[in-house]
């Protein structure tokens, strides 16, 4: 018997799935995590996670995507982030990797002159739909810039909405690598992502360039048109130069 070209149509619908443009690409659950090291320990942090830390977070499934230190660190940090399948499989790999006895064996070993962490902050994160998938990047050598934007409450939809339209392909229009676009799922006015640049001087010409982009603003102000103002609250967006630790999967 022969079919309707709409009873094939049909057919041919049911028969794949299609990811709504809503849902993120990268559905994993993301942390990042800011440890501040204790005067002098900067260099053992290192050492204790290049030689042991990852390794165990592997061992218990945790996904080490990249560890970077800022270009200025004055406030003597080490900023990573982790990817797990879900918030219950992250819960219950930090459980094991806590209770696992060679780590409770490498924190007596390497704290025996005093801790090597004096403040650890931590930030649960959802990529947006327009993020790429976060993994590492291995293809030389990259300054990374990590850039938090906070928006005027209820406008977070508006600013997503730019980056996904038009800044993301901008940024690779001027030379940037976009490495991934997160969400906190504690703080829902805010987006935090990572670009990739060849340098600090690169990242300095390519936003330059970015910004005398008459598509950027062209862009900028019908966004701000739509939502009836800015989309960021006053001295609301923040940029930090970080680069990768010798151990960091992405370089």
């Amino acid at each position: 018997m022969k079919r309707s070209l709409a009873a094939v149509a049909a057919i041919t619908l049911t028969s794949f799935s299609f990811v709504p443009a809503s849902r993120a690409a990268d559905s994993r659950y993301f942390e990042m995590r800011t440890y501040y090291a204790a005067p002098g320990k900067l260099d053992d942090l290192n050492a204790r996670f290049r030689n042991h830390t990852m390794k165990l977070f592997e061992k218990h499934g945790i996904e080490n995507i990249g560890y970077w230190v800022p270009l200025d660190n004055t406030n003597n940090t080490l900023i990573y982030i982790l990817a797990y399948p879900s918030k219950e499989a992250r819960d219950a790999s930090w459980k094991a990797f806590g209770a696992d006895p060679d780590w409770k064996q490498v924190v007596k070993e390497s704290e025996a002159n005093g801790r090597l962490v004096s403040k650890v902050d931590s930030v649960f994160m959802n990529a947006t739909d327009f993020s790429p998938v976060a993994k590492p990047l291995a293809d030389g050598e990259h300054t990374y810039e990590l850039r938090t934007y906070t928006t005027v409450e209820g406008r977070l939809p508006n600013l997503l909405k730019r980056f996904r339209d038009h800044t993301v392909k901008l940024f690779e229009k001027h030379g940037m690598i976009n490495f991934g676009y997160w969400v906190p799922t504690a703080k829902p006015n805010t987006l935090i992502y990572i670009l990739a640049h060849k340098s600090r001087e690169a990242a300095k010409n390519s936003f330059d360039a970015f910004r005398s982009d008459p598509a950027w603003d062209k862009a900028r102000k019908a966004s701000e048109e739509e939502a009836g103002g800015s989309l960021t609250v006053t001295n609301g967006v923040k940029s930090e130069f970080i680069k990768p630790t010798d151990y960091s999967p992405s370089k």
